[in-house]
């Protein structure tokens, strides 16, 4: 069982990861979108949406240095343990609590506003319920476990997991030995990134690049006469 859930379901669900962002982007890029609902309610996404995305930006950010950034690495720096306890604690904390409160005003809105609510599709809500377990599970293991409990160095088994799967080496016995919630957590951010690819969550990979490099539109005047200002050097009408 821990190969299966530790060695074989990773690999699945980056599989569906990568694989699935390519064919949506392939098939289905009119639906490539974050289906914005600010049309139907502005006031309670004015505070629901920069708590949540700044949140989460936080959260991510914490997550790359903790996962991705060897121990031996921050002790070379000169950065002791309790220091690195200290900061990733506080911030996770800070960050976790605007996302969950973000989340639920979010979650709220979509629920209590009737036109938003008939526009939310089936992967709409199994993306929130997705996402609002690995958002609650890991705010319990920052608060319960790492600021209010025992603690636990998650460097040193489920980052190191983390990291040997992209070197095609997992070792299942560093996560069967991790606590149960951090066990949980990473198999819900798992199967968030399996779903990943078909929810409305592919937006965070667009970025409006092309508008750098865009030619100008032209506007034509209805009026055959034209504006009564000449036009600025290289606005001049087509055919003047």
């Amino acid at each position: 069982m821990n190969t299966v859930l530790w060695v074989v379901l990773p690999y699945i669900c980056l599989t569906s990861f990568v694989v699935g962002h390519f064919w949506r982007y392939r098939y289905d890029k009119f639906g490539w979108t974050t289906r914005s609902s600010q049309i139907y309610e502005n006031r309670l996404l004015a505070w629901a949406g920069p708590l949540f995305h700044f949140g989460i930006l936080g959260v991510l950010v914490g997550h790359a240095l903790g996962l991705l950034v060897p121990e031996s690495w921050t002790s070379a720096a000169g950065i002791s343990e309790d220091a690195y306890h200290a900061v990733s604690v506080s911030g996770g904390t800070l960050a976790g609590l605007m996302t969950v409160t973000g989340l639920v005003l979010l979650v709220y809105r979509r629920r209590m506003t009737p036109s938003i609510f008939r526009a939310t599709t089936v992967m709409d809500k199994a993306m929130y319920l997705l996402l609002g377990a690995v958002v609650a599970v890991g705010t319990y293991n920052t608060l319960v476990i790492n600021l209010l409990g025992a603690g636990h160095d998650y460097r040193a088994d489920v980052a190191v997991w983390f990291r040997s799967i992209f070197v095609f080496q997992p070792d299942a016995a560093l996560m069967a030995g991790a606590p149960i919630a951090f066990q949980l957590h990473a198999l819900l951010a798992l199967g968030l990134f399996a779903l990943w690819p078909f929810t409305r969550l592919v937006h965070v990979f667009s970025a409006p690049v092309g508008y750098l490099v865009r030619p100008y539109i032209v506007y034509r005047s209805r009026d055959p006469l034209g504006a009564a200002r000449a036009p600025r050097r290289g606005w001049e009408r087509v055919g003047s």
